[in-house]
């Protein structure tokens, strides 16, 4: 039965930018009420966890596994923010072990990478968790409501209204509308969701407001990483050669390696029961094109554990794997977002009452969690201007 819901402000996105807008936006207005649109089963974007229903007690950061946070600028917004979930033990500093792969297969000394850039940050649970706790904290009259496994496929502005449409046909109208994803502001979303024209640019046409064209045209350039994820459950008697025993350990492969063996970074994530859960990233465009074609998923499987093995054969810390450890495998539709970034300048449409946070923003974050949460922040202080 399709239903109609009508709301103060609607965020369209799950991610870990709009659990940071909606929680620092629940706090300055907390008589407002507020909707949270996501495709997903649940928060975290990119930097969710998979809690597996096969396999009982596993859960794997299959996106994100931590954060790192530069701030080379010293912005006093973020870093009061990231004191903030410190303060509440949301996090803690990651002193995990990190190895950098070189072609002789040996491990390099840590040095600066896009995942090490900075401080290096861990949930004190699940990544998912994270971006659930964030939200609690200020969702104390339970103000905010949850649409999780809903796709937006339509907005529509009028009348200082927004008009949103899932695909089976439930309508969300508000006063504001929060863009975490960009999905629908982009040209992937024609064939993602099978629709003829943007959505944004359906709902707002061209020459109607100049900073909606010229974010539509940026990111219409704007380009992503696709990626597949890898989650291998390793069996009971899986083990590391050595005694490590804190909760991850990250291997990343440069590029030579990455060619070679189709990886780009494996991180082990030690689980509750005390078994190791391994995630392996590959942005390879072969190797993922390889599993779109492929006929048969498990002898694709096997090639996944042939590669590692492969890589770890003479590796002092690490275990091969056997042919009997279980593996899932995640294509994201949320991809990393690489080449132009959109200016912070772009955010918000105060005609259209419309505002956008995100990693595609520009600064030293683009790509990363550091830059949702930044521009998240930001957003959030210009939207409380404009109600005001």
């Amino acid at each position: 039965m399709k239903s109609a819901f009508t709301y103060d402000l609607v965020i369209i996105g799950g991610g870990i930018s709009a659990c940071v807008f909606a929680s620092k936006f629940l706090k300055n207005n907390i008589t407002k009420k507020i909707a949270l649109v996501e495709i997903g089963r649940g928060l975290g974007g990119r930097s969710s966890t998979r809690i597996s229903k096969r396999f009982k007690g596993w859960k794997l950061n299959h996106g994100a596994p931590n954060f790192n946070i530069s701030n080379s600028k010293n912005n006093l917004l973020l870093k009061s923010y990231i004191d903030e979930l410190l303060e509440n033990k949301f996090i803690k500093i990651d002193d995990s072990d990190i190895y950098f792969l070189n072609q002789d297969l040996n491990s390099e000394t840590q040095e600066n990478s896009e995942f090490s850039v900075g401080i290096n940050y861990l949930s004190l649970d699940s990544m998912s968790q994270l971006s659930q706790k964030i939200i609690e904290s200020n969702n104390l009259k339970g103000k905010i409501d949850f649409h999780f496994e809903t796709l937006i496929v339509d907005l529509k502005f009028n009348n200082k209204e927004w008009i949103i449409t899932s695909k089976n046909g439930d309508k969300f109208k508000s006063k504001y509308l929060i863009c975490s994803t960009n999905l629908l502001l982009h040209k992937r979303s024609l064939k993602i969701l099978n629709i003829n024209k943007i959505p944004l640019r359906k709902a707002i046409p061209i020459n109607y407001d100049k900073k909606i064209d010229l974010l539509l045209n940026l990111l219409e350039e704007q380009s992503f990483i696709p990626r597949l994820t890898f989650l291998i459950h390793t069996n009971e008697n899986y083990s590391y050669k050595d005694f490590y025993s804190k909760k991850q350990r990250y291997f990343y492969l440069r590029k030579n390696l990455e060619n070679k063996y189709k990886f780009e970074r494996i991180i082990f994530q030690l689980q509750d029961n005390n078994k190791l859960g391994i995630v392996v990233h590959t942005k390879n465009i072969e190797f993922i094109n390889s599993y779109i074609n492929a006929k048969h998923e498990e002898v694709f499987k096997q090639q996944i554990i042939t590669n590692f093995n492969k890589l770890f054969e003479d590796n002092s810390v690490v275990n091969k794997l056997t042919f009997d450890d279980e593996i899932s495998i995640m294509k994201w539709r949320a991809s990393q977002p690489s080449g132009i970034a959109i200016p912070l300048s772009l955010q918000l449409s105060k005609k259209y009452r419309i505002g956008f946070c995100g990693d595609w923003f520009e600064g030293e974050g683009f790509g990363r969690i550091e830059g949702s949460i930044l521009s998240a922040l930001i957003l959030e202080k210009k939207i409380n201007d404009l109600i005001k």
